[in-house]
């Protein structure tokens, strides 16, 4: 099984040997290609009937990231969505819609941060410049977690229930596809070639071992009972 940092390496390792400036320029300016598919999510083996959540990303080329702000929001005493997928150099926005305090953290490698706490009606906000994987946590409630997928590229998709994904505007070359879940114990991958023009069909099946897993607070130690209400 692999850790959360070994899961991070599938990402940070997808970048090295990307072509930078006009060369890449140059290629995106020109007809691009598609990614579409199916993936299958089972736990321990066992067909699921909402595959929702699987995030499907490719990785060996870099592309600048969009304006626009991507949330990850707390209500119901949990993070929506669980997994967010961003672009390296995005900012994420953490709004409260709970009526209770927040105290959103990571003690991830690539992006340690501490929001503080603060109430409903208030976000805070984070710049995720490298790719990985930041785990993200609430210092008050134990129970919630979140992983936010920094990406070097915006060629990325969020399955639905059906388990169908499109990833569009695809710049031609070989490429590493990956689908990623919180559950598994690493991303499925696959290598593909994408052609101008052209759609690459892809099916993927990813099984899902494990629920959610233990964590300690932002002091690197155990909850308080007090704290699983």
């Amino acid at each position: 099984m692999l850790g959360r940092w070994a899961i991070a390496a599938f990402i940070v390792l997808g970048v090295a040997g990307i072509a930078f400036g006009a060369a890449w320029r140059a290629r995106a300016a020109g007809p691009t290609g598609q990614v579409m598919g199916t993936v299958k999510v089972t736990l321990k083996g066992v067909p699921k009937a909402n595959a929702a959540g699987i995030v499907l990303y490719l990785v060996g080329f870099s592309e600048p990231a969009p304006a626009s702000k991507p949330q990850m929001v707390m209500e119901a005493k949990g993070f929506v969505p669980m997994v967010l997928p961003v672009t390296a150099g995005q900012t994420v926005d953490f709004p409260n819609r709970d009526s209770v305090f927040h105290n959103v953290f990571s003690a991830s490698v690539t992006k340690p941060f501490d929001l503080g706490q603060y109430p409903q009606g208030e976000s805070k906000s984070r710049v995720f410049t490298a790719p990985g994987v930041i785990d993200v946590y609430c210092n008050i409630h134990p129970l919630m977690a979140a992983t936010i997928l920094v990406l070097p590229n915006r060629k990325w998709a969020v399955i639905g229930k059906d388990g169908q994904f499109t990833i569009d505007a695809v710049p031609p070359g070989k490429w590493t596809l990956y689908a990623y879940s919180r559950f598994a114990d690493k991303p499925v991958k696959r290598e593909i070639e994408v052609a101008a023009d052209a759609t690459v069909k892809m099916d993927l099946a990813v099984d899902e071992v494990r629920t959610e897993s233990p964590h300690m607070n932002k002091f690197g130690q155990p909850y308080g009972k007090g704290a699983y209400k």
